[in-house]
């Protein structure tokens, strides 16, 4: 049915949108039922005048409450001739019936975790007394509550399949798998199994229930984790830049990490070579941490002597292996980074993870570098972001607050280069 012309202009005008609006948002609550009422407080005089014509009865004050099924009932008798639902929808106001939605998502819900449990019955899972808790889990956590219906269905099919694979007894499940490969064997896909997707943090649930521990919550544990399922991640694509390592090992890459050095040259070390390296070190070694490579580039070209890691911003997987591991030989670290917020909260996750050493990080330097660079005519960055406190010194964002102009390191080479140097601690 189509409103005649007239009763669609009177209806559609905009003293009568607010009730509009809010009659649609109850019909849908109602499961598109003209029930209940819906209350309109604040109302202007022409708002007012259009509610009375429209309801046949005076709204002298600024709060109506309107009764859906009187409602319905006038237009029914007017000229538009239809019901409120009708009307509704040919204003323009699509109509859903989010009562109806609700059941038929909790139809879903409850059917997705039988489908759920036959699958496990008819795998290689079955009878394995974590599958329970881990579906429990799930099902708990809401962990598939975004997904449309057979989304769910489909990604915890692919759970299971590669939870069967990894978990089974039988003897090839005890072969690694590489992850892309596992990936690709059950998704049709490499990334299949990228830590930001919903089927890894499905799988990984399911191997820590089996093992009895709490799902990883960092890159590390998610690492950890896939290796002692016999899954192998890729470790080649990521490297942590590095200069002036000298390891103290007799085999061929202890050696050429040596000889690197030797020649002032920087070395890239993905994880795959720092899981075969013995990057054993002199016990009173101090390695200096940078975030921009630009850093190891001028200690390079300086032919420095002291030993330095780069974050390359924001510390990566192999960056965090590396630093782990001199952490855990009881080096001394001291780390350096931009005067932004960025940076500063880059240095608080460093220095609190090792216990590092602040690197002319002090409010101090920040007040030296602004010196520097006003000398120099540098022009200033303006601040960008929350500001963020400074974990090492109280003083510091303060400080930057006040000035409100960013540092990124290149400023400070100078003074970064002449602490690396021959002779210097």
């Amino acid at each position: 049915m189509t409103l005649p012309p007239q009763a669609r202009e009177f209806l559609a005008q905009p003293d009568l949108s607010r009730m509009w609006t809010a009659v649609h948002h109850r019909l849908e609550r109602n499961g598109l039922q003209p029930d209940g009422s819906v209350r309109l407080a604040g109302c202007s005089v022409a708002e007012r005048e259009a509610l009375s014509l429209l309801l046949g009865r005076r709204i002298a004050t600024g709060t109506a409450t309107i009764r859906l099924a009187d409602l319905d009932s006038r237009l029914r008798a007017s000229a538009a001739g239809c019901g409120l639902i009708t009307a509704v929808e040919q204003l323009g106001l699509s109509l859903t019936d989010r009562r109806a939605a609700r059941d038929t998502g909790r139809q879903a819900r409850a059917a997705l975790w039988t489908v759920a449990e036959a699958a496990v019955a008819a795998s290689p899972l079955a009878g394995q007394d974590w599958v329970g808790g881990w579906l429990d889990d799930l099902r708990r956590t809401g962990a598939l509550g975004r997904l449309a219906p057979q989304d769910a269905v489909d990604v915890l099919h692919r759970a299971i399949r590669v939870l069967g694979l990894l978990r089974s007894d039988r003897e090839e499940a005890a072969a690694p798998y590489g992850r892309g490969e596992l990936a690709t064997r059950v998704t049709g896909t490499a990334h299949g199994l990228d830590d930001d997707t919903t089927l890894s943090r499905l799988v990984l649930r399911g191997l820590a229930r089996a093992v009895g521990s709490e799902p990883p919550e960092h890159a590390p544990g998610r690492r950890a984790l896939w290796r002692a399922a016999a899954v192998v991640p890729d470790e080649v694509s990521s490297t942590v830049l590095t200069y002036g390592l000298r390891p103290a090992g007799h085999g061929w890459r202890e050696r050429a990490l040596r000889e690197r050095a030797d020649h002032h040259a920087e070395t890239h070390l993905t994880l795959r070579e720092l899981r075969k390296l013995d990057v054993e070190l002199p016990s009173d070694t101090l390695v200096h941490i940078c975030e921009n490579p630009r850093v190891v580039e001028a200690a390079a070209e300086a032919r420095c002597s002291g030993v330095l890691v780069c974050t390359s911003g924001s510390a990566s997987t192999v960056v965090l292996e590396l630093l782990d591991t001199l952490a855990a030989a009881g080096l001394r670290l001291r780390y350096h980074g931009d005067f932004d917020w960025p940076g500063i909260a880059l240095a608080n996750r460093v220095i609190r993870r090792y216990s590092a050493l602040p690197w002319r990080m002090a409010v101090e330097d920040y007040e030296q570098l602004a010196v520097h660079a006003r000398n120099q005519g540098s022009p200033g960055l303006p601040l960008v972001g929350i500001p963020v406190e400074a974990s090492w010194d109280a003083d510091l964002a303060a400080a930057m607050t006040a000035l409100n102009v960013a540092f990124h390191e290149e400023l400070a080479l100078d003074w970064l280069i002449a602490d690396l140097a021959p002779g210097q601690p």
